[in-house]
Parts: structure tokens; C-alpha cells; sequence
């Protein structure tokens, strides 16, 4: 075991981030896990905390299977060779997708609560999450922030496959993680506590960072 909840692995993480500090730069959690890790190391950083939200499409047999995923702005990356493993017809990734796609719309409206995004023009934009597993998320994540204008992307995990940056690929800049153990099965076997974070989780770190009259 690695890491005691969320936010000791946000701690951890943003001990390996401190160079950043000092530079001009937003961090972005993917919702829900990866909020909490991000508001630690937003923290840290001293920089502001927003989200983005993507939504993985699991196999139609095994939701916890990531064909791909879709992110807020159009953006899908799809596992072709998943997709043909799992022998999942193209009506049925489209229902997949359309139910994803309304929960995305919905979650996206929920945790903005009105406010704008964070301007990521000329910054380095670091996406935070509580783990990497397939990548398929982190992946959509990195190309939406890029195609909003970061001038750098970082992906940064407390815990993720040992082959973790060549999942990524040159969707990300750079990519940090805290632990890349060869004996990976699944992100929350590294927590002692991977109990699902909620919504008002998720908002209640929002409205901390973003300070008072929020």
C-alpha cells in the first residue's frame, strides 16, 4: 500500500512537482478521484484548481473495461484493437457513447456552477488524477487542455502502469508519477482508502480553491 487516501497522494505528488512552482500554470483534476489530488497539489503550487471532465466508454460486457473515452469539447479517443477485442458493434459504442455523453454534459454544468474555465493560454496546464490505469481518460484529458491553448501539457498520477508515459503518448508534454510498480493490476490497490468520491466532494474542493465569495 502506497498511499492513504486522496489527499495524501495529492501531497506526495505535489512534493514531486515543486519546480513548477513559480511558473504560470493551472491544475486541472479529472472528476471525481482526481479533484481531491489536485486540490493538494493546487495547494502547494500555489496556483489556481479546475477541472476537466471526461468520461471513460467501458465495454458494453465489462463497463470497467476503457474502449476510450470523450471529453468536454467533442474530443474521443477510441482503443480500436479494444473496441475489435471486445467485439462491440458500432451501435452499440454509439449508445455507449450517448449515455457518457449526457453524464459528461451533466457533470460538466454541475462542478463549473457558472464560473469559466481557467484561462490556459501561455501556461503549462497539469492534469491530475488519482491514477492511470488504461490511460484511455488521461489521454482525452491531455488533448482536450491542448486544444484550449496550454502551452504545455504535464500529466501528473500518484500511481500508474510502469509503461504509464507511453500509454499517454505525445498527447502529454511530460508525464510525473509518483509510482509506476511492475505488479499493476488497478489503481485503487495502491489506497488504503479508495472510497468513491463524490459530487459535493468534488465542489467542496472547487469553492476552497477558488476562496471566499466563491
Amino acid at each position: 500500500m502506497y498511499f492513504v487516501d486522496r489527499p495524501d497522494a495529492g501531497r506526495r505528488l505535489a512534493a514531486r512537482l515543486w519546480p513548477l512552482r513559480g511558473v504560470p500554470a493551472v491544475v486541472l483534476g479529472l472528476p471525481r478521484g482526481g479533484v481531491p489530488v489536485a486540490a493538494e497539489v493546487a495547494a502547494v503550487l500555489g496556483v489556481p484548481l479546475d477541472v476537466v471532465v471526461v468520461r471513460k466508454l467501458g465495454a458494453p460486457a465489462q463497463p470497467e473495461l476503457a474502449m476510450g473515452a470523450i471529453g468536454e469539447g467533442g474530443v474521443r479517443v477510441l482503443d480500436d484493437s479494444l473496441v475489435r477485442l471486445t467485439r462491440t458493434s458500432a451501435a452499440e459504442l454509439a449508445e455507449v457513447e450517448q449515455r457518457e455523453r449526457a453524464e459528461l454534459e451533466r457533470r460538466s454544468r454541475r462542478y463549473r456552477g457558472g464560473r469559466p474555465r481557467a484561462a490556459l493560454g501561455g501556461r503549462t496546464a497539469v492534469l491530475v488524477d488519482d491514477g492511470v490505469a488504461t490511460g484511455a481518460s488521461a489521454r482525452a484529458a491531455c488533448l482536450i487542455v491542448r486544444g484550449l491553448g496550454a502551452e504545455r501539457v504535464l500529466l501528473a498520477v500518484p500511481v500508474g502502469p510502469r509503461d504509464v508515459a507511453a500509454r499517454i503518448g505525445d498527447a502529454a508534454d511530460e508525464v510525473v508519477a509518483v509510482h509506476t510498480p511492475l505488479d499493476f493490476f488497478g489503481v485503487g490497490q495502491f489506497y488504503e482508502d479508495f472510497t468513491q468520491t463524490t459530487d459535493e466532494e468534488v465542489l467542496a474542493c472547487l469553492e476552497r480553491a477558488a476562496g471566499p465569495g466563491s
